[in-house]
C-alpha cells in the first residue's frame, strides 16, 4: 500500500452527489490541488482561484467519466508564502488512486452501513471492513462525531471512510442531529458533500438509485437544547418541496430505465413516533415524505441509524407513527466501550436484499432477505 504525502491527513474520500464524485481531502497545511482524471483536470477553485485556506479540499468530477477512468491523480503544491505578488509555490506533487465504480452489470453490490460511531473510530472501522475487497459502496449516516463544537472533530468521518476505501470506492454522507450541535455545525458544509449547498440529494451508483433526506434535529426548533440556533422546520418545508420536484422527474432519477434497486437513507427513523410530544414531531411533513415515497418513488429499503439498536421494521407495525413502503433498517449500535460498535452490511441482488447486522469483530449478530 503506498503511503500518503505528509500534508495529507487522511486518505480522500470519494463522496458519490447526484451523478458526480465530489473527492475530498483534509489537509495538515495550506496546498493547492487539483484532480486530474484522463487527461483532464478538475480543480479546487472559486470562480478561477486556487483555494488554500482550506482544511479540506474539494474536486468535483463527473461520475461517467471517472467511472470510465478507473483512476485519477491527485495533483498538488505546497504554500510557502501566498503573497499578492509573486507568490511562492513548492513543485507539484502527484499520487495516484485506483478507482472502483458500481457498474450496471454489476450482480451484486455490496454496501455498508455506518452510524452513531460519536467519536469512535477503530471499532466502527473494523465493522464496516466486513466485506473486505467485496464492499462497492460506504454509507455514513449521520453522527459520526458527538458534535461540532470542535473543527477538527470533522476528522473522524475521514478516519473511518478513508481507513475502510482508501479513496477506491464512493462513499455517501448523511447528516445526522448530532452534527448539527456546536459552534462549527454551520461550516458542516465545508468538509462534506453536498448537492449546490443543501445536504439532500439523490445519487446514482450503477444500478442502485438512492435519495439522501436530512431529517435535522429530533425535538422542536423551540427547544431549550438548542438555544434558538436552529430553524429545522423551514428546513423540511424547503426539503418537501424537494422531493415534490424528485418525484416530477422520476424518469430522470428513481423511474429511469436502468434503475434496478432503490433505497432511501436519512439518519432520524421519521416514520416512528413517541408517545413523548417533545420527539413527536412535524407528523404533517413526515407523513407527505411517507406518501410521495409509497405512491410513487416505491423504494425496496429504507436506511436508518439514530436510535443505537439494529432492527427492522416493516410495513403495517401498529406503532409506527407513518406508514413506510417497505421494510426500515434501523442500524447502529455503540456501546459504552468504544471497542464495540456494530453496523448492517446490505447486499443487493436478484433475489432481493440481503441485511446483515455485523460487529466489529465481523460476526453476524442476525440477518434476514427483504424482497424487491
Amino acid at each position: 500500500m503506498q503511503c500518503l504525502p505528509d500534508v495529507f491527513a487522511t486518505w480522500p474520500v470519494v463522496y458519490l452527489v447526484g451523478r458526480e464524485y465530489q473527492i475530498m481531502v483534509p489537509v495538515h497545511s495550506e496546498t493547492l490541488m487539483w484532480v486530474r482524471v484522463g487527461n483532464e483536470e478538475f480543480y479546487d477553485d472559486v470562480n478561477g482561484i486556487l483555494r488554500s485556506s482550506v482544511k479540506t479540499h474539494r474536486m468535483t468530477v463527473p461520475a461517467e467519466k471517472l467511472d470510465q477512468a478507473g483512476k485519477y491523480t491527485i495533483c498538488f503544491r505546497r504554500v510557502i508564502d501566498r503573497t499578492p505578488y509573486y507568490p511562492k509555490t513548492s513543485d507539484i506533487e502527484e499520487i495516484d488512486f485506483c478507482f472502483k465504480p458500481v457498474r450496471e452489470n454489476t450482480e451484486a453490490i455490496h454496501v455498508y452501513h455506518i452510524a452513531d460511531a460519536h467519536n469512535r473510530i477503530k471499532s466502527p472501522v473494523a465493522a464496516g471492513s466486513y466485506f473486505g475487497k467485496e464492499l462497492d459502496l460506504l454509507i455514513l449516516n449521520g453522527d459520526i462525531a458527538d458534535h461540532s463544537g470542535e473543527e477538527n472533530g470533522f476528522n473522524g468521518l475521514y478516519e473511518i471512510a478513508g481507513t475502510i476505501t482508501h479513496g477506491e470506492i464512493p462513499v455517501v454522507f448523511s447528516r445526522g442531529n448530532h452534527d448539527m450541535r456546536g459552534r462549527y455545525a454551520e461550516k458542516l458544509v465545508e468538509h462534506v458533500p453536498v448537492c449546490n449547498g443543501k445536504s439532500y440529494y439523490t445519487f446514482r451508483a450503477g444500478p442502485l438509485w438512492g435519495l439522501v433526506l436530512d431529517v435535522g434535529e429530533d425535538k422542536l426548533d423551540s427547544s431549550e437544547e438548542y438555544g434558538h440556533t436552529i430553524c429545522c422546520h423551514d428546513f423540511r418545508k424547503k426539503e418537501t418541496e424537494f422531493l415534490r420536484s424528485v418525484v416530477l422527474h422520476a424518469d430522470q432519477e428513481y423511474a429511469a430505465p436502468d434503475v434496478k434497486y432503490r433505497m432511501v437513507i436519512a439518519h432520524y427513523p421519521f416514520f416512528e413516533g413517541r408517545t413523548d410530544p417533545k420527539f413527536n414531531i412535524e407528523r404533517e411533513i413526515y407523513e407527505e415524505w411517507c406518501r410521495m415515497l409509497r405512491e410513487n418513488v416505491h423504494p425496496q429499503v429504507l436506511l436508518f441509524g439514530h436510535n443505537h439498536h439494529l432492527y427492522v421494521s416493516y410495513p403495517g407495525k401498529p406503532d409506527n407513527a407513518s406508514e413506510i413502503p417497505c421494510a426500515a433498517v434501523v442500524a447502529s449500535l455503540p456501546q459504552e466501550n468504544p471497542d464495540l460498535f456494530a453496523g448492517a452490511g446490505l447486499v443487493f441482488s436478484q433475489k432481493g436484499i440481503e441485511v446483515l447486522f455485523t460487529d466489529q469483530d465481523k460476526k453476524v449478530l442476525e440477518k434476514t432477505l427483504l424482497p424487491l
